[in-house]
């Protein structure tokens, strides 16, 4: 299955940074998608529904598992207050001590479903001060997969072994 990817002057990272950047005046929508407790609930918000719209305008592949993954992204996405330039398992990794530590790390990568993966990023993003590349998380989320996991695994910084 090709990926699907929201980059920079492509129409769907554009589309996606704009909604992103509206949703800071749209502080109704933005606290909805931010209480929203899995991805069904995202999935019925008016945020959501006018991302979806706009997408789908653009070829977004309407299919139920791309959309739930799109939600899920979405959802997360609400919770990020600044994108730069740091992906998620590099946000993740950053300091002397790992603000996720290893364990919670492996746990982000082993979630069994996409409502799972939800609730620890969500978890996770105040631990990185809610600062994330916005393409790269959404990217990441909607083509969660080994291949994905694997990418994050040698993002991540390891902490040396304490006396190794």
């Amino acid at each position: 299955m090709t990926p699907l990817n929201f980059r920079p002057q492509q129409a769907w990272g554009e589309l996606l940074l704009r909604w992103w950047h509206e949703l800071a005046e749209d502080t109704g929508g933005r606290a909805s998608l931010r209480r929203a407790p899995d991805i069904t609930a995202v999935v019925m918000l008016p945020a959501f529904q006018r991302l979806h719209r706009r997408l789908s305008s653009v070829g977004w592949p309407d299919q139920p598992r791309h959309n739930d993954r799109l939600a899920a992204a979405t959802g997360l996405l609400a919770h990020v207050r600044e994108h730069g330039d740091r992906t998620l398992p590099q946000a993740m990794s950053e300091g002397e001590k790992p603000c996720v530590s290893p364990l919670r790390f492996q746990r982000l990568l082993e979630s069994p479903d996409d409502d799972a993966l939800f609730a620890g990023l969500r978890r996770t993003l105040p631990m990185i001060q809610h600062r994330t590349d916005v393409l790269a998380l959404a990217t990441d989320v909607v083509n969660w997969g080994d291949a994905v996991k694997k990418r994050w695994a040698y993002a991540y910084e390891w902490p040396a072994k304490a006396g190794g």
